[in-house]
């Protein structure tokens, strides 16, 4: 990459960072400091907007630079990633939605704490969720760092450590000094960027192929290495059974993980109505499923262009496809329309990446002052405003994630994406499913249901090969592997649920028949929400 695609990618980003800083400082000044401004931005945008939050908030770098990655080395099954991440969002729209928005406040645990003894409820799910934010956060930090630095053709550590630290930065000041309305508004432009140049590469890579999608499919297989067989199922995920296990277990992880990620649950929580919340997610479906369906040609395009083993050697993940995809579309790494092409793809992962860790950190900032703070602080002593708490917990949150993207900045962070997914549907789906639509669902159960999903993903991860005992691991130096999957869903989903309904059949409490009586007309018709 030359001087001159650098300087212009540089322009493009800090053409964003400045738009950013003025959404913050706008959004700041029309603040009237409550927690409802703070957390669910007044409650005053409307569907659409909304939806296109949602999706900023979903669609991250993973999505738009992995995944096209992920298709243009495996073929047919790397799709399956663009369909696990859409389908999650049919269980978002049918089970979770208008339900949520009508029983809660700003929280995930506001919606279990409902019908329960609110400490020990309101410390579990704050734990759960701030676990699984911090996870995400450091995926997309990382991600940060390599990927942002490759595209600026940086490869060294100091230009890693630094892009690290600046996307930390900029994220606390995105959610200290904007608070929810500020990070809404960045989503939503992040989406627009997002999709804009999605399409003008959609539309590229289908001039090249005349429209023939036939065409693009068997020259993606030509150039491959792989021929029909890039096409057809067992590329990745076709070997032995404990490979088959391990995408059944990644399946269910981003199918169920969805419903129980805290920032995409805090956002049905800034529209007025539980309408609005399905209105929203019908929305973000759509604008979602476009974009998925369109990683689907730039992953088949890269591979047909660019060609796997060229992809591959760039980066051995995949996640510069799209990258060199862009130059290829744009007439060459030497030539303007390449280096103009290349500059846009940067900014817009960048724009990507700084927009959806300003929504995670705010819902983790959120957790901890909401559910652990108001629980954990001594009753009768001087307390702090819980938007302040919010804001020291959104600078402590970027610290560590500072400190734990510049420690593992030089690993595999896909692994993450996909705990994030799995402990949140381990731990979190179960109990909000229960607490919504089971009757007899009491505190233990609920409590149990939350760490009996926990600990079990967190073990059988720092058990699994991805942490030791291989080449690829994260400590290939040592050997404690004795569980043989990389992701744990298929056996912690299964245990979060059985230990919700082990702690409810054990407990010597009587479930609240008038509280979930209350909750289910709440969450039904919307009568007394907030």
């Amino acid at each position: 990459m030359t001087q001159d695609h650098r300087a212009l990618a540089l322009l493009l980003f800090s053409a964003f960072v400045a738009v950013t800083l003025a959404i913050t400082t706008w959004a700041g000044r029309n603040r009237r400091g409550s927690a409802e401004e703070f957390y669910a931005g007044g409650r005053l945008f409307s569907p659409m907007e909304n939806g296109f939050a949602i999706a900023g908030d979903y669609m991250s770098a993973a999505s738009f630079l992995g995944i096209s990655g992920l298709i243009a080395l495996y073929g047919y099954d790397g799709m399956l990633y663009s369909v696990g991440f859409l389908v999650a969002w049919l269980v978002v729209l049918f089970l979770v939605a208008e339900l949520v928005r009508n029983c809660g406040r700003f929280t995930l645990a506001d919606v279990v704490a409902a019908r329960m003894r609110e400490r020990p409820v309101r410390i579990a799910v704050g734990t759960s969720s701030v676990t699984v934010s911090v996870l995400y956060l450091v995926a997309q930090m990382v991600g940060a760092g390599t990927l942002v630095a490759l595209l600026l053709g940086g490869d060294g550590g100091a230009a890693q450590a630094w892009t690290v630290i600046g996307v930390g930065a900029l994220m606390v000041i995105y959610v200290s000094f904007g608070g929810m309305r500020a990070t809404t508004w960045i989503q939503i432009v992040k989406s627009v960027l997002l999709l804009g140049g999605t399409i003008a590469l959609t539309v590229l890579v289908l001039l090249r192929f005349h429209g023939d999608i036939d065409r693009l499919l068997l020259s993606a297989a030509g150039h491959s290495g792989h021929g029909q067989a890039f096409l057809a199922p067992g590329l990745r995920y076709g070997g032995d059974w404990t490979s088959r296990f391990d995408f059944i277990s990644l399946g269910l992880a981003l199918v169920l993980g969805t419903a129980g990620l805290p920032h995409i649950l805090s956002r049905f929580y800034t529209v007025p109505t539980a309408r609005a919340a399905r209105r929203s997610v019908v929305w973000a479906i759509g604008l979602i499923g476009g974009f998925y369906l369109m990683t689907i040609v730039l992953g088949f395009g890269a591979a047909a262009i660019v060609g796997t083993a060229e992809v591959r050697a760039s980066n051995a993940a995949g996640n510069t496809a799209v990258p060199l995809l862009a130059l290829d579309l744009g007439g060459g790494a030497d030539s303007t329309g390449g280096a103009v092409l290349f500059a846009v793809v940067a900014a817009v992962a960048f724009a990507t990446i700084l927009a959806v860790v300003a929504g995670i950190t705010l819902a983790s900032s959120a957790s901890v002052a909401h559910d652990l703070y108001a629980s954990l602080r001594r009753r009768g002593g001087k307390a702090r405003s819980e938007v302040t708490v919010a804001r020291l917990a959104a600078v402590g949150i970027g610290v560590v994630a500072i400190g734990l993207g510049l420690l593992a900045r030089d690993l595999n962070v896909a692994f993450l994406v996909g705990l994030a997914f799995a402990v949140a549907a381990s731990a979190n789906l179960p109990v909000l499913l229960y607490s919504l639509f089971w009757r007899d669902f009491t505190t233990r159960g609920a409590v149990w249901s939350v760490y009996g999903g926990l600990v079990p993903a967190m073990v059988l991860v720092a058990l699994s090969p991805v942490v030791s005992g291989g080449p690829q691991s994260l400590f290939p130096g040592v050997d404690f592997q004795y569980f043989p999957l990389d992701n744990p869903g298929i056996v912690s989903i299964p245990l979060g649920f059985v230990a919700g309904w082990l702690g409810t059949v054990t407990s010597p409490e009587a479930p609240d028949q008038a509280k979930h009586a209350e909750t289910e007309v709440r969450s039904l018709t919307g009568a007394g929400a907030v």
